[in-house]
């Protein structure tokens, strides 16, 4: 990669172009085609907590404490490589990287990388203080939200610390919306990882009450059944034919009902409904 002493613009730069030349798509397809694959491999490993292989897929792409030259996935996979390495107990590692993301400037390119970045150095801060200072920068990063998947990884990674420090009730909040946004996304293994820790904080515990009113009409029924199999509310609208705020607004009712807290628990919660449950 370019020197540690040339300027934060000039090694940015550098990853513009893969192979670092116009050489054309002949001679960068193939470590492109291979670093999308990695790229995408360690996505899912981190969703499913398999963090030994995310961590194996990232550093192919880049290795932990430098940031591969001409290599504009070295960018994508950096906080993917971080999250790897703290989980699976390689801090030294996580650190190096998160001090080469601040030497190359990366807060720079971009809102998503700048948020990234700060998230990345909270994840390795080892002092709770500073961890949840961090991660409320981060996710006060101007124009952040706009990239929702990043900022709903950012907004897990704070309630489960959250939880960790003590802070239960706190944590709640954090969770809740990086669920939220999990599930709107289609990004279900990652929902998953939201519920797991707010089970962990015992919210949403209770289960369904006929006895207060608690069953659902047959266009919520519907709609239930047709969530709890993965659609997500823009597939369900265009089934029922009415807007996905529509869909939105009648989960938003249906959750309470069934005593659930998320779209990842409708499933069971419907087969503990008795055979009949829906009224017109």
């Amino acid at each position: 990669m370019p020197s540690s002493s040339a300027p934060a613009g000039t090694r940015r730069r550098a990853w513009r172009r893969p192979g670092g030349s116009s050489a054309g798509p002949r001679r960068t397809a193939r470590p492109c085609a291979a670093h999308y694959a990695h790229h995408a491999a360690a996505v899912a490993a981190l969703g499913r907590g398999d963090y030994a292989i995310a961590h194996e897929h990232a550093g192919a792409v880049s290795p932990a404490g430098t940031l591969a030259s001409h290599a504009p996935h070295a960018l994508w996979v950096a906080a993917h490589l971080v999250e790897a390495a703290v989980r699976g107990n390689r801090r030294e590692e996580a650190a190096a990287h998160v001090r080469a993301m601040r030497e190359a400037g990366l807060a720079a390119v971009s809102s998503r990388y700048a948020m990234l970045t700060e998230a990345s150095a909270a994840l390795c801060a080892e002092d709770d203080e500073e961890a949840l200072r961090l991660f409320a920068l981060a996710l006060g990063t101007p124009g952040g939200q706009r990239w929702r998947f990043d900022h709903a990884r950012v907004q897990l990674a704070y309630g489960e610390r959250l939880r960790r420090a003590r802070a239960t009730a706190a944590s709640r909040a954090p969770l809740r919306a990086a669920l939220a946004a999990f599930e709107e996304l289609g990004a279900r293994p990652w929902a998953e990882r939201a519920v797991k820790e707010l089970r962990a904080t015992g919210w949403g515990r209770r289960r369904p009450d006929a006895a207060h009113g608690s069953v659902l009409s047959a266009q919520e029924r519907e709609i239930a059944d047709l969530a709890a199999t993965g659609l997500t509310n823009k597939q369900i609208a265009e089934r029922l034919f009415v807007s996905h705020r529509t869909v939105g607004a009648h989960l938003y009712q249906i959750y309470p009902k069934l005593g659930i807290t998320s779209r990842a628990m409708l499933r069971d919660a419907l087969n503990a409904l008795p055979e009949d449950p829906a009224v017109p």
